[in-house]
């Protein structure tokens, strides 16, 4: 973690001096901002946290409740989300206090009494197998709680406005504040009183029953199916052997989703109550708690559950929906105005443990990109990159959710391989951990014409990390891990074998980066260039790198010595990077955007490419 380049700090290093909006910010909601995140749950809090980094964007988030969230509904959290988490600087606490998935065990009709239960495979969870962090269980109002931490303690002093509601919006043609917001105070001394605010973008991040999503006429696209679960967080004695494992429990009576939750005696299960008739009208969602437990208990059969409370519970019926697009545009030419993001666009079953996870990816991949055009970085055209990029991987999701949530409900007498539902969740590993997202070419995604310069970092897909060698102090890192959620660009720079191609390319790549950097910000405020050699660090004289990884930051021109990096194994890690993602010996450029996908791969000698590649990205400072 790098701090005191703007001064001695003898503080907590995150929290960071505030700046901007973040000065004085008012209390009351003003009657104009840049901004409004309507909803503060997993991709409005993400987004506001994203935004505190803006601190010249005024950023307001209004919540109609009165206060944090106290018992979330979701709690599956895929390592991909973790990896997002290390950007936004909270990875390691979360961790320590989650559940860490380490098996899924199956459990099946035992053959010679088919009323009960034993177990038929114990897996090995995938969250480590494909990547550096775990897949944990862990409470959705504590992840609110970092990504509020988070905004809090940004430039920005992003805080939610509770006990503000959203009644209704309309968007006009002209005026610097196109959007008229009327809101109404839902708590508190105001409670009832109606005001109208102005903004130049909002963002609807307010739930499946998104008065944002109506507002601008857009429509779920989908159906619920006749299927009912019930959910409940429970605290309960047991003789289940695998009470502390996740568990898909598939018995004649039915079937059970367990989670373990975080703190070590509370656990999430999901109990199928079984098919709904035509004309139930919804109302299995009255099915009571005791009737849950009471099913739960026959599935279970011969172990038993004793259940000691019930901190929170639901009856749902599982739905499959996406919204027909995630802006207000419709079949109109002019940028966005309105966004939706989470559930408000996209709502499937809770098994397949997606929904906060890609909830939170909106909110990362709409936040740099509504930084960068409020600060005058980008053009407005890169707005429309947001539903373009994020309705697929929605539609995406769904395919998967139905295919999963099919599975997990079948009767025994429909399975004929008891493997079957643990292999599907083996071989589809990739997808729920999060690393399956691949953005189509476009302004801010390049052609595959390099690609095999890279072939370990593919186009569109996250950068996935490695470790490497800082040549300042031999430590062995993460590439990727230095990157923070600070809106920033990357570009990765891989020498050739001498560093001569490097050098040249550092020279002439400098007054490129130049032109998109404002003159009276530090040199890397927009493009974060960091070199990435094939010497062991012993090696290098880092006093004769290139400038351009050597840059000067902070009102007093401190060196940063943290840029410049070599792929030779040491004493501490024997990876080699180059190896690791198939880099070429002769050098190449990977540039990746402010959400870690990688965003074009070039030569070393392909400086006018990515000249102008970045010209589609950003305008002249």
């Amino acid at each position: 973690m790098q701090f005191h380049h703007h001064g001695y700090v003898s503080q907590d290093p995150r929290i960071v001096a505030a700046a901007g909006t973040g000065v004085d910010r008012p209390a009351d909601l003003p009657d104009e901002m840049d901004v409004l995140i309507v909803g503060s749950g997993p991709a409005g809090m993400l987004l506001a946290a994203q935004m505190s980094q803006f601190p010249d964007v005024t950023t307001r988030i209004i919540e109609q409740r009165d206060g944090r969230l106290v018992l979330g509904q979701a709690d599956g959290i895929q390592p991909r989300s973790v990896e997002t988490f290390q950007a936004f600087g909270f990875a390691e606490r979360i961790t320590a206090e989650a559940y860490n998935i380490a098996y899924m065990n199956f459990w099946g009709p035992d053959p010679e009494n088919p009323g009960n239960i034993i177990r038929t495979t114990r897996t090995e969870d995938y969250g480590l197998k494909i990547s550096e962090f775990p897949h944990l269980i862990v409470n959705q109002a504590r992840v609110l709680d970092y990504f509020a931490e988070a905004a809090a303690h940004g430039p920005g002093r992003i805080a939610p406005d509770y006990g503000v509601g959203f009644v209704g919006l309309t968007v006009h043609d002209d005026g610097e504040y196109p959007v008229e917001v009327r809101v109404r105070y839902t708590a508190g001394a105001r409670e009832g009183e109606e005001r109208t605010i102005r903004a130049k973008y909002v963002v609807g991040s307010d739930g499946a029953r998104s008065g944002v999503r109506e507002a601008i006429g857009r429509t779920h696209v989908g159906a619920f199916a006749a299927h009912a679960w019930g959910v409940m967080d429970v605290l309960v004695n047991t003789d289940f052997p695998d009470w502390r494992t996740k568990c898909a429990i598939n018995a004649q009576a039915g079937n059970i989703l367990h989670i373990p939750r975080e703190g070590g005696y509370l656990s999430r299960i999901y109990v199928d109550l079984g098919e709904v008739a035509a004309d139930d009208n919804h109302q299995v969602r009255q099915t009571p708690i005791e009737r849950v437990i009471e099913k739960a208990n026959e599935i279970l059969h011969p172990y038993s559950l004793d259940v000691k409370e019930v901190a929170w519970s639901s009856v749902y019926e599982v739905g499959h929906r996406v919204t027909d697009g995630f802006d207000d545009t419709l079949d109109s030419e002019r940028a966005p105005r309105v966004f939706l993001a989470g559930d408000a666009c996209h709502t499937h079953s809770a098994k397949a443990g997606q929904g906060m996870n890609v909830s939170m990816q909106d909110g990362f991949n709409l936040g740099w990109k509504l930084g960068s055009v409020l600060t005058g970085r980008s053009p407005e055209s890169l707005l429309s990159t947001y539903s373009a990029e994020r309705q697929p991987v929605a539609q995406q999701l769904i395919d998967f959710d139905r295919e999963w949530s099919s599975l997990m409900a079948r009767k025994p007498g429909e399975i004929s391989d008891p493997q079957e539902l643990a292999n599907y969740y083996l071989a589809t590993a990739e997808f729920p951990s999060g690393f399956m997202t691949q953005y189509e070419p476009s302004e801010i995604t390049g052609g595959s014409e390099y690609q095999a310069l890279a072939a370990g970092f593919p186009l569109g897909r996250r950068f996935k990390s490695a470790e490497v060698v800082r040549v300042c102090d031999g430590n062995v890192v993460h590439l990727g891990h230095h990157a923070k959620a600070d809106g920033r660009w990357r570009v990765y720079a891989f020498a050739d074998a001498s560093g001569a191609r490097l050098a040249e390319w550092a020279s002439d790549v400098a007054p490129v980066i130049a032109r998109f950097t404002p003159t009276d910000a530090d040199a890397d405020a927009v493009l974060d260039v960091k070199a990435i050699y094939q010497d062991a660090f012993e090696d290098i004289d880092i006093t004769a790198v290139a400038p351009l990884f050597l840059p000067k930051s902070g009102p007093l021109g401190l060196i940063d010595w943290e840029k410049v990096y070599t792929s030779a194994p040491n004493a501490w890690s024997k990876t080699d990077i180059f190896a690791e993602r198939e880099l070429s010996r002769d050098g190449v450029v990977v540039v990746v955007r402010p959400d870690q996908y990688a965003a074009a791969v070039l030569p070393l000698d392909a400086v006018a490419d990515l000249d102008e590649f970045l010209s589609g990205v950003f305008l002249p400072a």
